[in-house]
């Protein structure tokens, strides 16, 4: 399939699940302000597999949302891909995409975003039906009454009562998680390959919260999407995540299984995020903080960004950047502490009490029930 670029497609439907989708490779983001260039992405390398949910963790300003905003083309105008960059999928390069028209065949309709704040996503001024009908008539060609039917559907799949009734509703009508759950249904209105969840829970309550997670799983069964999950909190990780990669000063520092991640981490960073998780708190003790502040990204980094704010660096790592290391075949860290030659280190007493400490919460759980 070609877009109006006559830019080749291939079909997803020829991958394969568990087979690599898209794959990213020295992806480096660089933004100018006030004359000055920040470095957002360092050297981003990442393959994302057909039908996985894979998570982007990290801080707030670790460069998660820039990283998923290269897969849409949605980057601010500031803001540019180095051309050494690439993003391989569908047999093109999006990295070397730079018009709306080069988008259009893959914003949207091939690769869909729900983002943060489901208001600023729609238009407070048009009715939701029509919102989602857009779309349908867009990127699908359906005409305006068979568009209305598909969105009436939509709407009933993502769980809005009365759907037909409520098609002409205004989006101040409908509640935060409802809100939600329409720009779900317009984020399926084309059946993308690749679903981006830029922290779709974060605004909601936990109740909503859990509803929305439970309706995404449901959806990438039942349409086969992979999707990619960005979100600071590794509580809503452990529920929805197949794999994990870990974001810190615009780079990937650890990435593997969920099970990797949480039982096996090897990175200091991992270790902060985990053992900062309320869930994983217990009554009389102090919740861990990370202490200090991540790295300017104006300046050149030297070494291991997370050095300043590491208990367990090493004199090396304030000098030279630590390489990828491999742990097995599904987990990757990039840590000093993993070379041969590095003096072995204990790990915080909560990491090596993980698995003991999910067991009570999962038992407490089950109690409740």
């Amino acid at each position: 399939m070609k877009n109006k670029n006559n830019i080749e497609l291939t079909p997803i439907d020829s991958v394969k699940k568990g087979e690599i989708i898209a794959s990213v490779k020295d992806l480096v983001v660089r933004f100018s302000v006030r004359n000055r260039i920040l470095t957002a992405i360092r050297k981003v390398s990442l393959d994302i597999y057909k039908g996985e949910t894979i998570a982007i963790v990290g801080e707030s300003g670790s460069g998660k949302s820039v990283f998923t905003k290269c897969f849409t083309g949605m980057l601010e105008e500031n803001g540019s891909v180095d051309e050494n960059s690439q993003i391989l999928y569908g047999g093109v390069d999006l990295a070397k995409f730079k018009t709306n028209e080069e988008w259009l065949n893959i914003r949207g309709k091939r690769i869909s975003t729900i983002f943060q704040d489901p208001m600023t996503s729609l238009n407070p001024l048009r009715k939701i039906g029509s919102q989602i009908a857009e779309v349908i008539t867009l990127h699908r060609g359906f005409s305006k009454e068979d568009a209305k039917t598909e969105a009436i559907k939509l709407l009933e799949r993502v769980g809005i009562k009365d759907a037909e009734k409520r098609y002409n509703d205004y989006p101040f009508q409908y509640s935060g998680g409802m809100r939600q759950r329409v720009v779900i249904a317009i984020a399926l209105a084309c059946n993308p390959d690749i679903l981006i969840c830029d922290e779709p829970t974060t605004a909601l309550d936990v109740t909503i919260q859990t509803q929305i997670l439970n309706l995404i799983k449901e959806l990438k069964e039942e349409y086969g999407f992979t999707v990619i999950f960005i979100t600071h909190d590794l509580g809503v990780v452990a529920e929805i995540a197949d794999r994990v990669a870990v974001m810190y000063g615009g780079q990937i520092i650890e990435y593997g299984t969920a099970n990797d991640i949480f039982y096996d981490p090897k990175h200091p960073y991992t270790w902060a995020l985990l053992s900062s998780l309320p869930q994983l708190g217990e009554k009389g003790e102090n919740l861990y903080s990370i202490t200090g502040t991540p790295p300017n990204l104006f300046n050149e980094i030297k070494g291991d960004a997370f050095a300043p704010r590491n208990p367990y660096a090493l004199a090396v790592d304030f000098v030279k950047e630590p390489p990828l290391f491999k742990v097995s075949e599904t987990h990757y860290a990039k840590t000093w502490l993993l070379d041969p030659r590095s003096p072995k280190v204990e790990r915080p007493e909560i990491i090596n009490q993980i698995s003991e400490r999910v067991a009570k919460i999962y038992s407490g759980g089950e109690k409740d029930e």
